[in-house]
């Protein structure tokens, strides 16, 4: 259900001032680690020529030796830092102090977001070089600080480095740098401007255009397919969900945050076995139930978010009524039946996309979800007819089908409604025709509430004598 301005806006301010506080109290303790000394960031000049990577080269990645430490336990940790951290000459190495003035100091302003790694803020740095810049000049980058006490670490910290640093791709996102220092880890990656589907999709308040859906859903299966059949060894994402799809000014479509990624199998091998770790709603069942970690789990994870593009709803939402908190277990019901399919259709869309193109989704959908890994189809063959797609345009607002779902809808909600208000139901059953009806009665006014059998093929409306047009009882049935 499509919630009002002020609720979306409500929810927004909520979630901003929780991730506001989450953040502060992260920042008071980087804070609390940076010397006194530090560089004022207004007083120093963004074109200083003596800067590492001022004259337009990236810097080398090489973890500098001038690292001090304060423990024998540190000293110790920095060589085996240099021989995990492999990275692409490519990126750039920032100092904490430059990331530090690009955001203003972290500021709460800048805040864009936060994950299991922790907070992303809003900079802006030298176009090819590593210097900050002041806001709407420059290049426009997020920067990522890791939380330590966040549910990532050190470890996804570079695969991150690991995996960006070396995948290039349009649907990926580019990673620029990276930050190194103490215990700071920092990562700096170029910046999208319409943050991630998961907002577009339950948070704000005007819904996504079906075409839209549809560019994005190609998209990310783009990416999806080269991480698994294009690069030299396969790469499982681990963690395809609307919050790591990312969107550009024109709504193309970048996968970010690689922290969970693993190389697949290789040779013989059919799986990889791991440690669990995803998000609740979107893992592959046998994936959560045996650790066996395979390109197909991604598979499974992008039929979860098809259905959230069909269906406007999160994978897992309890604000839904009871049989309906896990998305797809309720799609599951309609998915494969005709008849059935237009219950999954987002309401908020309104006719306004293509019905043969909502149920080859649909279809799609519910073969990425198969419970058998093996006829899970390859993400290159999703991409194939997702792109066949694109271009329909049998809008569903001239189907009478579609007129008879929305009025049934209607109903329905009216019914739900008025269970909330105290409408008690009777033991006694009347008939229409052959086919029972269950009737409700509300104790305060008398009225009927008729809920007509599925199986009946009337359409009928009827008001109790002497009752208001506001009383009138509606029934509808379809085929």
């Amino acid at each position: 259900m499509m919630e009002n301005g002020d609720d979306g806006e409500a929810r927004g301010c909520w979630m901003r001032f929780h991730l506001i506080r989450s953040c502060n109290f992260l920042r008071s303790k980087v804070d609390a680690s940076v010397s006194s000394a530090a560089i004022n960031c207004e007083s120093k000049s963004t074109f200083d020529s003596s800067k590492d990577g001022s004259s337009g080269l990236p810097v080398t990645p090489i973890i500098s030796d001038s690292t001090t430490t304060s423990n024998a336990e540190s000293s110790s940790f920095a060589p085996r830092i240099r021989e995990e951290l492999k990275v692409s000459s490519h990126l750039r190495k920032f100092t904490y102090n430059e990331l530090r003035c690009a955001t203003r100091n972290f500021s709460p302003e800048r805040l864009l977001g936060e994950g299991g790694f922790g907070c992303v803020f809003k900079g802006w740095i030298e176009e090819n070089g590593t210097a900050y810049m002041k806001p709407g000049t420059g290049l426009t980058v997020a920067v990522k600080m890791l939380n330590h006490d966040g549910l990532q670490g050190h470890k996804e910290w570079l695969a991150e480095i690991g995996f960006l640093g070396e995948l290039l791709h349009p649907n990926l996102v580019k990673l620029i740098g990276y930050c190194i220092e103490d215990e700071q880890r920092l990562l700096v990656y170029e910046f999208m401007c319409r943050g991630s589907l998961e907002n577009h999709l339950f948070i704000r308040t005007l819904p996504l255009p079906w075409n839209v859906r549809l560019k994005i859903a190609l998209g990310a299966a783009k990416g999806l397919a080269f991480l698994h059949e294009e690069t030299k060894r396969p790469v499982i994402y681990r963690d395809f969900k609307t919050s790591n799809i990312l969107l550009d000014t024109d709504y193309s479509v970048k996968l970010s945050d690689f922290g969970l990624a693993k190389d697949g199998p290789e040779g013989d091998k059919t799986h990889v076995s791991t440690r669990v770790m995803g998000t609740y709603g979107y893992a592959a069942p046998e994936y959560v139930m045996t650790g066996h970690l395979t390109p197909r789990s991604d598979v499974y994870s992008f039929g979860v978010v098809l259905l959230e593009l069909i269906t406007g709803r999160r994978s897992v939402d309890k604000n839904h009524p009871n049989g309906e908190y896990n998305m797809v277990e309720w799609a599951r019901r309609h998915l494969g039946e005709r008849r059935k399919f237009y219950m999954l259709i987002d309401p908020r869309l309104d006719g306004n996309f293509s019905i043969k193109g909502a149920q080859k989704v649909a279809q799609l959908a519910h073969r990425c979800l198969s419970r058998n890994p093996k006829a899970r189809p390859l993400m290159s063959k999703v991409v194939e007819e997702l792109e066949q797609l694109i271009e329909l345009k049998d809008l569903a607002s001239n189907s009478h089908l579609f007129h008879e779902m929305q009025t049934f809808r209607k109903a329905e909600r009216t019914i739900i409604r008025n269970a909330r208000y105290g409408l008690k139901k009777q033991v006694s059953f009347t008939r229409t025709g052959n086919h029972p009806v269950r009737t409700f009665s509300n104790g305060r006014s008398g009225m009927k509430q008729w809920i007509p059998d599925c199986a009946s093929r009337q359409k009928f409306i009827r008001k109790p004598a002497g009752s208001s047009t506001q009383n009138m009882a509606t029934s509808l049935a379809i085929s």
